[in-house]
Parts: structure tokens; C-alpha cells; sequence
């Protein structure tokens, strides 16, 4: 899946991400990867960009550290990030349940005359 069909997704992908876990940003895109069965392959050059821009808007919070000899950059989720996936969540289930309606299995009844 293409970085460009997430358009509108991203920042509420990586929020998930981080729930619950402090994650260097390769890490995050491992997770991305592995959690979808390798749908999201996406590149450093736009998940790193989306997190400085997460943090930035309060959402998530880094340190340095040091792992392995090797200095990383490591993400977790604000409280203010938490408040925020949970209403992507939540819009998230409505535009589900929305498009349902037109593209589930059952199609939907007709209107009352």
C-alpha cells in the first residue's frame, strides 16, 4: 500500500502505534509493517517527518537514548496524543459504519414511500 492511499490516516496510524508502548522511530515502522501483514511498507522519509510533526503538535514526546552503541529517537504518546486517538478512533467507527451502509454485503433497505 502506497504512503499516498493513508492520506487523512497517517498521523492516527502512528498514534495506535504508540499506544502503550515507547517505540524508536524504525521500531515504528517495523510495527506499521508487521501489524498489517505488510500492507504498510512505508519509507523513513514519511513516517519520520509525520512524527516531528506529531510532536510538534503535542501528541507525542521523544528522548534520545542510546541502544546498542547507536543513538536513537524514541516516541510515546502525550495525553494529549491519547485524547486525540481516541477520537480518531471514534470518527474512525463512524466512517466505517457510514460506508458500510453502501458497501457492505447486505444492501440497504429501501425508503419508506
Amino acid at each position: 500500500m502506497k504512503a499516498q492511499a493513508l492520506h487523512g490516516h497517517l498521523d492516527a496510524l502512528l498514534l495506535a502505534v504508540l499506544d502503550g508502548e515507547a517505540l524508536h522511530g524504525y521500531a515504528v515502522i517495523e510495527a506499521l509493517r508487521t501489524r498489517s501483514g505488510g500492507n504498510l511498507d512505508l519509507p523513513t522519509g514519511t513516517v519520520y517527518p509525520a512524527l516531528r510533526r506529531l510532536e510538534r503538535a503535542g501528541y507525542v514526546s521523544s528522548d534520545w537514548s542510546t541502544v546498542g552503541g547507536r543513538q536513537r529517537r524514541t516516541y510515546r504518546l502525550t495525553g494529549t496524543g491519547r485524547r486525540a486517538l481516541d477520537g480518531e478512533r471514534a470518527e474512525w467507527r463512524e466512517f466505517q459504519a457510514t460506508l458500510q451502509t453502501f458497501l457492505g454485503d447486505t444492501p440497504p433497505a429501501a425508503p419508506a414511500r
